[in-house]
Parts: C-alpha cells; sequence; structure tokens
C-alpha cells in the first residue's frame, strides 16, 4: 500500500502522560515506514491544523520522542477549542481537509478528553462527506476520568496518585499541629463534574477517622448544616478535620460553589475557589483556624510521582491507536478494558468514536459511601490498581529530566486562515 503522512494533536487541559501517549503514537508510526511517511504535529492542537501550523516530528530523534515518555505538559501544545457544528461552521472542516491534502495526510491522530472525541468523530464524518480517504482516531486523556466505555483514562491514574500522596502528607503536618495551631485543612481538587479525583483523595485513608474526614463531590449535593456538622464532629473526636472538596462541588439547585460566571473555550463554567468559600464557611460557623489548598495544575503536571500503570496505559493507547489506524479502523478510539481485579490486569480494545462523543461517565453511586462523605470498598478496589507503581524520571542536577523539542516548522503551502 501507498505510504501517506500522519497528523497527531494535543487537545484540552494536558496531563502528567499525554506526552507517553504522543511517545507511542510516533515510535509505532516509525514502525511503519512503507505505510506511514512524516508525523506531522499540529502546533497548539486542532489551532495547529486550521493555521497550517505544522511541527515535523520526523526531525526529532529517537532520543528526543522517549524522552517524551517521562515528561509532562504538551511538548506540541495543547488548546481549548472546540469544532463547532458541521454545517454551521463548514468552512473550518473544509480547511482542515485542506491542508490535509496540501501535505498528504491521511491518518488523523486526535489525543484529548471527551470535546476531543467529537471533534475527531467530526472530522471523520466530514472527510467521508467530501470523498477525502482519512482515517481518524481518537486517543484517551483526561484527568476527570469521566469517559465512558474505558475502564479509566490515562491521566487519571497520576492525578490520583498525587492527590491520594498529598492528602497523605498534609494531613501528617496538621496531625501534628492541630493540639494549639489548625483544626481544619481544605485541599480543592478538579472535578468539574464527576467526583472521581476527589474520591481518590480518600485512598490516603485506611480505616476509620483517618483523614480525609469528608469527601466532598459534585454527585452529591452540598448541604452546609450536614457539612459543618461532620467537621465539628471530626474536630471534637480526632482534634482536627481534612476535607477533599470537588471544584465542582454544587447545591441541590445545581449552583456550584464556586462559580465564577464565566465559561471556558468549550462552553464548561469556570470553577475556582472553593477550597477558600468552604474554608469561610468553617470559620464563620464553626471559628475554627483553617488552611487550604488548591492542587490546581501541580496535580496534572506531577510526572515525578506518576503511576506506572497510568504511563504504561498512556503509552499502549498511542500505540493502538496508530494499529488501529493501519488495520484500517476509522472513527475509532482505543479503550482499556480491565481483565482482573487480583492480579489486577489489563488490555486494551477499542470503542466506536459515536459511543464515546459527548458522553461523560461519573462517579457510581455505589462507589460512594451512604452519607455521600466518603468512598465505599468497591471504589476503593477499582481506584487502588490505578494509582500502583513508580515510574520516576531520569534526574539531572536534582531536577528531572525532560524533553526538548526542536519544534521544526513545515513550509506552509495554503493561504492564512483565521479562526
Amino acid at each position: 500500500m501507498a505510504q501517506h503522512n500522519a497528523f497527531y494533536a494535543q487537545s484540552g487541559g494536558v496531563t502528567a502522560v499525554i506526552n507517553a501517549s504522543a511517545c507511542g503514537v510516533i515510535e509505532a508510526c516509525r514502525r511503519y515506514p512503507d505505510r506511514i511517511g512524516k508525523v506531522y504535529a499540529g502546533h497548539n492542537g486542532i489551532i495547529g491544523a486550521l493555521t497550517e501550523d505544522l511541527i515535523d516530528v520526523s526531525q526529532e530523534s529517537d532520543e528526543t520522542i522517549a524522552a517524551l515518555r517521562h515528561t509532562p505538559g504538551g511538548a506540541f501544545g495543547s488548546c481549548r477549542y472546540k469544532l463547532k457544528d458541521i454545517e454551521a461552521h463548514r468552512t473550518q472542516y473544509e480547511r482542515l481537509i485542506e491542508v490535509f491534502k496540501a501535505h498528504d495526510i491521511r491518518y488523523f491522530f486526535y489525543n484529548g478528553g471527551g470535546d476531543s472525541a467529537d471533534t475527531c468523530l467530526k472530522v471523520s464524518q466530514l472527510s467521508e462527506k467530501l470523498g477525502y480517504p482519512l482515517t481518524a482516531i481518537h486517543v484517551p486523556k483526561t484527568v476527570d476520568n469521566d469517559l465512558p466505555i474505558t475502564d479509566n483514562s490515562p491521566g487519571f491514574g497520576s492525578v490520583a496518585k498525587y492527590i491520594a500522596t498529598s492528602t497523605l502528607e498534609a494531613s501528617l503536618d496538621i496531625a501534628s499541629m492541630c493540639a494549639t495551631s489548625t483544626k481544619v485543612f481544605v485541599l480543592e481538587v478538579m472535578g468539574r463534574h464527576a467526583g472521581w479525583i476527589a474520591a481518590a483523595g480518600a485512598l490516603a485513608g485506611q480505616g476509620e477517622g483517618d483523614p480525609p474526614h469528608l469527601v466532598i463531590f459534585p454527585e452529591v449535593h452540598f448541604d452546609r448544616d450536614r457539612v459543618m456538622a461532620r467537621v465539628e464532629e471530626s474536630v471534637k473526636q480526632y482534634g482536627y478535620c481534612v476535607i477533599v472538596v470537588s471544584e465542582g462541588a454544587r447545591y441541590e439547585d445545581g449552583t456550584f460553589l464556586a462559580d465564577s460566571g464565566n465559561t471556558d473555550a468549550f462552553g464548561h463554567r469556570q470553577l475556582g475557589g472553593v477550597a477558600p468559600t468552604l474554608a469561610g464557611m468553617v470559620k464563620q460557623d464553626l471559628g475554627y483556624k483553617y488552611h487550604w489548598a488548591v492542587a490546581d495544575y501541580l496535580q496534572r503536571a506531577a510526572r515525578h510521582l506518576a503511576s506506572k500503570t497510568d504511563v504504561e496505559q498512556a503509552y499502549a493507547v498511542g500505540e493502538k491507536a496508530v494499529e488501529l489506524a493501519i488495520a484500517g479502523k476509522n472513527s475509532m478510539m482505543p479503550t482499556i478494558k480491565r481483565v482482573s481485579e487480583t492480579p489486577y490486569q489489563w488490555r486494551i480494545e477499542a470503542a466506536p468514536l459515536a459511543e464515546v462523543a459527548n458522553r461523560e461517565k461519573l462517579m457510581p453511586r455505589e462507589f460512594i459511601r451512604e452519607d455521600g462523605f466518603g468512598i465505599t470498598e468497591t471504589c476503593r478496589q477499582y481506584l487502588s490498581p490505578l494509582i500502583q507503581g513508580e515510574d520516576f524520571p531520569p534526574f539531572e542536577n536534582g531536577l528531572p529530566k525532560v524533553a526538548h523539542l526542536k519544534q521544526v516548522r513545515v513550509e506552509r503551502k495554503l493561504p492564512a486562515f483565521t479562526i
């Protein structure tokens, strides 16, 4: 069969292991020189394709590409930019096809979450309508763990490990100081609609009385009186209280505790500040001294503490994406299938993008404790394997050694395009 080029891009919020998926895609492409010529990466995600701002990945050495496996962030630049309805914004989709034609791109690998799956599906549909042979494969990624069908989302296991570790370590700090100082510590974690990351904080506690004493999920309506009563009970019983709260915590009417009033490029409500909001309630209602922290970018950038399981799975879905494309599969997403619990085993399968796009996997009710403030044993059994193993990056001069790409640009062939 003829040789054609491939396009790879990263989308949405990055993770500690999204570059491991990039590594998987690129290394797999290099194993099929008779089918895949060059790999072009979109600079800043799909925007790179629209503006014909392409990076020639073939200019990068094997050593540099291998180093992506232990480098956090998005090596080629990511973006929050959602392609809208095909009929309303057809010119954008047609521009993509024009760029792909100009550079003989027949393989499209889009690495992102639910919105990216939707984009990948639309690109596939339009290429079919326009009669341009393009194989589109979505490479899954999201710290939120909210992609459907797949057992878990690459990127989540490392965030879960970081949050569980941070909760454990901060809890030891406050426990040692609570007699004369801080009584309440609040850790805010990501998760707009799904409480998977908040649930991971509960892994820090092994038994009755172990912190965190409260986990506040988006899936459970926030009741100020109930929460404050539990905080007070915890302080009286244990001397202190540790709370892990999702940024998406909300009242019964659906209002977020920390709604900024703004939206992001995907149309999602922008959140932030639930930790100080909750801490303020503690001060106002109970008078306790408090500290709060927002994990924010730290939780998704902490490659030094990545889960080995997560790294391996992130690489594997990237590799599988190429294998699916070479096999002629189109509009698909590699998925992770849990084969057994003890010992934990998994394999990579695939699902049609039509069953993935615009669908969100929330925490099952059986994963949340009956009182709504913690996780069940079933949830613990699900989460625990995902944080197992360490895959430390190499260190140089006391700091993690990361990949440094040349990012050589491909010569433009088309007129400029404004997005």
